[in-house]
């Protein structure tokens, strides 16, 4: 071995050591302890792969970004997967690229509109307004907390091109039929799979169903990177566009570092550029730089060694939640989808309107007993300040939309989680509703 694989080899030890001394207490407090409702699952070798990662200065897009986008397309059952910077810029690639020139007469174009729901996260919606299109919203079930496919098939309208919706929580949405009608009436469908890595509908995993998906690694989500997303796809013309979208614009698709890989880099003519212009300068789209770097990626590469105890974890501690808090009077809790086998992202409750107490009370009895809670996100998006006054339609009422953003909070599955403190938050939810009852 060299010298410098020596000191590499040492470094890295020194590394795991340091995690080891420096583990948290793992000591579970009731009502001290926090229990938080969403988190990063870190363990040494994360810690050792962003040294190492480091260690090689590779700072930007490297090897690691290659090896993670092959790997994760493979476990996703799709051709392509560009690494992201974010899961909203995924979001934000997959829709611009539906308005690429390169689609010719299948390009959207502003004032075309895009079937979505109202209770969500805003950055399935955001895309939608920042291209200029105009978005629909639906409303969704109280029990999945899903749209469904009645609902979309009623928001299909001349205008209509395309379909973006999220599997809410990591509970699939009705993901077979919407695909179906997506084909029947030519509509491109985005998966926003950001909440549900690991979950299936008909045996099938999500984000297989639709054009394009896309992914977050997030903290709270079921892979971690710090920061990061992916846009999936097995059409190959819409992988090229999005990463043309994502690296600036450009039309050359060398890796960052790297020349001539179609072997004719001097002898293009593109747009009204000179003949042998630059290919490594010439740009196909107005893009951005949404790239992610080495060092998520090497993260994103040890995180999805452990994705399937991930997955489990988060259903083992959403059936003990269930299991735990069935019957408690004035709670509605939640349902996975027929037909589905979520991978979940917290466990939501909605508080019934009848209920003698409220959510806000609930909410607060368990943060001040260190119990963390989460809104359903945004709520019924029309309402937020954001989104007043921006163009959309709505189809049909968005009746369980409102009783969300009045109702609704949800608590934690993840996999840092343990038996006890879900024990704890079960105690505590129903000692409120006895003291309240």
């Amino acid at each position: 071995m060299s010298d410098t694989a020596d000191s590499k080899e040492l470094v890295l030890d020194e590394v795991r050591k340091y995690h080891r001394e420096t583990a948290p207490d793992r000591e579970f407090v009731p009502g001290v302890t926090e229990i938080w409702p969403s988190g990063a699952v870190l363990d040494e070798e994360d810690r050792v792969a962003l040294v190492e990662a480091a260690l090689t200065m590779r700072i930007a897009a490297g090897p690691s970004s290659k090896k993670f986008e092959s790997a994760f397309a493979k476990r996703l059952k799709r051709r392509k997967a560009h690494l992201t910077n974010s899961g909203s810029s995924a979001n934000l690639l997959a829709v611009t690229a539906l308005m690429s020139h390169q689609r010719e007469d299948r390009r959207l174009k502003p004032g075309d509109e895009v079937v979505t729901v109202a209770a969500g996260f805003p950055t399935t919606v955001n895309p939608i307004l920042q291209n200029g299109l105009l978005p629909v919203f639906v409303d969704v079930d109280l029990s999945t907390y899903n749209t469904t496919a009645d609902r979309v098939a009623a928001a299909i309208g001349p205008k209509t091109r395309a379909i973006i919706i999220a599997h809410a929580l990591g509970n699939p949405f009705e993901v077979a039929e919407v695909a179906q009608l997506a084909k029947d009436n030519d509509l491109v469908l985005i998966e926003d799979n950001c909440d549900a890595v690991g979950s299936t509908y008909d045996g099938q995993i999500t984000g297989t169903f639709g054009d394009l998906t896309t992914v977050s690694f997030y903290p709270a989500h079921h892979l971690t990177m710090g920061e990061g997303g992916c846009v999936l796809t097995s059409d190959l013309g819409l992988a090229r566009i999005v990463e043309s979208l994502r690296d600036w614009g450009r039309d050359c698709w060398c890796e960052p570092g790297k020349n001539n890989t179609c072997f004719k880099r001097f002898e293009y003519q593109m747009g009204n550029l000179p003949a042998g212009y630059d290919h490594k300068y010439i740009f196909s789209h107005v893009g951005y730089n949404l790239k992610g770097t080495d060092i998520q990626a090497a993260l994103g590469l040890t995180q999805l060694t452990k994705l399937d105890g991930f997955i489990e974890a988060r259903r083992r501690n959403w059936r003990r939640l269930r299991e735990g808090l069935d019957g408690v009077p004035g709670l509605l809790l939640p349902e996975p989808t027929p037909r589905s086998e979520p991978s979940w992202f917290g466990f939501v409750i909605t508080v019934d309107p009848e209920a003698p107490f409220t959510r806000a009370e609930l909410v607060a009895y368990l943060e001040e007993r260190k119990i963390g809670t989460r809104r359903l996100f945004a709520g019924n998006l029309t309402r937020q300040p954001a989104y007043i006054d921006q163009p959309h339609r709505v189809v049909g009422d968005l009746t369980n939309s409102d009783i969300i953003t009045e109702h609704t909070f949800w608590v934690g599955v993840y996999p840092g989680l343990t038996d006890e403190m879900l024990d704890y938050v079960t105690a505590t939810i129903k000692e409120f509703v006895a003291q309240r009852g």
